[in-house]
């Protein structure tokens, strides 16, 4: 396996200043599979604060990635404001429950969303052992790379108070109630996320609802993009980039979130990384997007190979840069090799990117495919 030569701070700082640097920024969106690098279940995430943050720190040290974020799952927001989830013994957790009741009628709901409290992320449900787990991750890491807080868009989180069936009736039936179980929920990020930022770490924005795949660009526009928008300037003002991944297909909505003055953009794997590159390269970083199912779980270290060099083709002359990424995170499941061939194929390639090198390498690779 080849070796890095550099930190991910240090790689940034030089990426930064212009300076050649030993490979370009990569990370494989590992998430809950870092349970299996560190060699203990995933439910342990949810009462275990330093397991949290060791199994970062485990799954950095054996593979190199350039960040590290704590992050769990979607549901630790509506948790708090008294969602019911289920925990497998070695699984993510999911949803069991909305908030409010499908027994309570529309015409009561605005009463219902009146007795969700404010979150303290001090004190409710999971959000304590988040930020324990972020200090831990920092002591452990935070001279060598920045670390990243996850937290759960706003809109999307309306979506796990309410139910998913049920919110998107009421986008067109009852939209007072979205617009308010949007606002709830951005207070609750918003404080997350100070809380995380006074840690030292830095929020990163995850919305899969809000994707073209669910929602239409004019329903994003009415119930996400003003909420979203007064959470990136939350953060901003803090003195914080903010880096938005969004599921499924954005591209009708690229410009909107590009106009927010996000510092990054991770897409998934059925986005263009040359469309994106073309519409927001000039204007935020791009992230992305090899398949994390298709490829990253199912398929072989070469077919890995060929389509991180193939990102990179496409990526690599973005205007404000370009990672290599996993379009969404990884299955728990996959395998080792994959995830080192990610890391090695742009270990070999260095950086800045050589074309005609890169080149070279897609030839050979696709020659061993067969292609």
């Amino acid at each position: 396996m080849l070796k890095d030569t550099m930190t991910p701070k240090e790689r940034a700082a030089a990426i930064a200043a212009g300076k050649p640097v030993d490979r370009m920024p990569c990370n494989p969106n590992i998430a809950n599979g870092v349970a299996r690098v560190y060699g203990c279940k995933i439910s342990e995430f949810n009462t275990n604060a330093k397991t949290i943050a060791d199994a970062q720190i485990a799954c950095y040290r054996r593979f190199g990635a350039d960040s590290a974020r704590i992050f769990t799952d979607l549901f630790t927001f509506a948790e708090a404001m008294g969602a019911k989830v289920k925990f497998p013994d070695d699984d993510t957790a999911d949803l069991e429950a909305p908030a409010i009741s499908a027994d309570v009628p529309d015409s009561e709901l605005m009463k219902e969303i009146e007795k969700i409290r404010p979150v303290d992320p001090y004190h409710d449900a999971r959000l304590p052992l988040h930020l324990e787990a972020m200090k831990y991750l920092l002591d452990g890491v935070g001279d060598e790379m920045g670390c990243s807080a996850g937290v759960i868009g706003p809109f999307t989180n309306s979506f796990f108070l309410l139910g998913v069936e049920r919110t998107l009736r009421a986008i067109h039936k009852n939209p007072e109630v979205v617009h308010k179980l949007t606002q709830i929920s951005l207070d609750c990020a918003k404080s997350f996320a100070d809380a995380a930022i006074k840690i030292g770490l830095t929020p990163t924005i995850s919305e899969p609802m809000s994707s073209c795949t669910v929602v239409s660009p004019k329903v994003f526009r009415e119930f996400s993009l003003p909420y979203l928008k007064e959470r990136v300037d939350f953060i901003k003002s803090k003195g914080k980039g903010v880096v938005i991944h969004i599921c499924g297909q954005t591209n009708k909505i690229w410009r909107d979130l590009a106009d927010m003055g996000i510092a990054g953009m991770s897409i998934d794997n059925v986005a263009s990384i040359k469309e994106c590159k073309a519409l927001i390269g000039n204007d935020t970083k791009i992230m992305g997007n090899v398949d994390p199912g298709g490829v990253m779980y199912s398929g072989t270290p070469d077919e890995v190979r060929l389509k991180t060099l193939e990102c990179i083709r496409d990526g690599y002359d973005s205007p404000k840069g370009y990672m290599i990424m996993s379009g969404c995170s990884l299955p728990v499941d996959s395998p080792f090799e994959n995830i080192d061939s990610m890391m090695n194929t742009v270990r070999e390639l260095g950086y800045p990117v050589d074309v005609n090198k890169l080149d070279a390498m897609l030839a050979d690779v696709k020659k061993r495919l067969g292609i």
